[in-house]
């Protein structure tokens, strides 16, 4: 079959340029973004791996705790931050693609969604939620293939 006859293609082009990875440390959203990784290597495709730490409201329930606290959460939140930075920055070296690493807080399906938007992703790739309560409310994969706007793999 060559190009020009109906129903052809060619190989490594016709998959996506952007994918997105949701990264938290966890044991499924680490192995979400080694497959993205070798997804975007072996479509010489970008991956952007974003890290959303939920914004927590615990604080504001116990008087005098709140700045103590919410110290705390920052400080959390730049360690794991800069650990996941730095995985994506090596593992990225390692498959010789491009990759580039966002942190942000807020609702991470609202960030996710936005980000992909924002940098035109053609694939979104998340780890499976391990948490009892998703079943019932629904977990952010299922959040986001609901959204309807890009291919989503969830990793278990």
């Amino acid at each position: 079959m060559t190009e020009s006859e109906p129903g052809s293609f060619e190989l490594g082009t016709d998959g996506p340029a952007v994918i997105l990875a949701g990264v938290d440390g966890s044991d499924t959203s680490l192995r979400a973004g080694a497959y993205a990784a070798g997804l975007a290597r072996r479509q010489g495709a970008r991956l952007v791996a974003v890290y959303v730490e939920p914004v927590a409201t615990l604080a504001s329930g116990v008087p005098g705790t709140g700045a103590a606290l919410a110290v705390s959460q920052q400080e959390a939140f730049t360690e794991t931050a800069d650990e996941l930075r730095r995985a994506v920055a090596e593992g990225a070296r390692d498959r010789g693609i491009s990759a580039t690493f966002l942190a942000v807080h807020g609702d991470p399906f609202a960030e996710l969604r936005r980000i992909a938007d924002e940098m035109h992703a053609d694939a979104v790739v998340v780890g499976a939620s391990a948490k009892a309560g998703h079943r019932l409310i629904g977990s952010l994969a299922v959040r986001l293939v609901r959204a309807g706007r890009w291919p989503v793999t969830v990793v278990p």
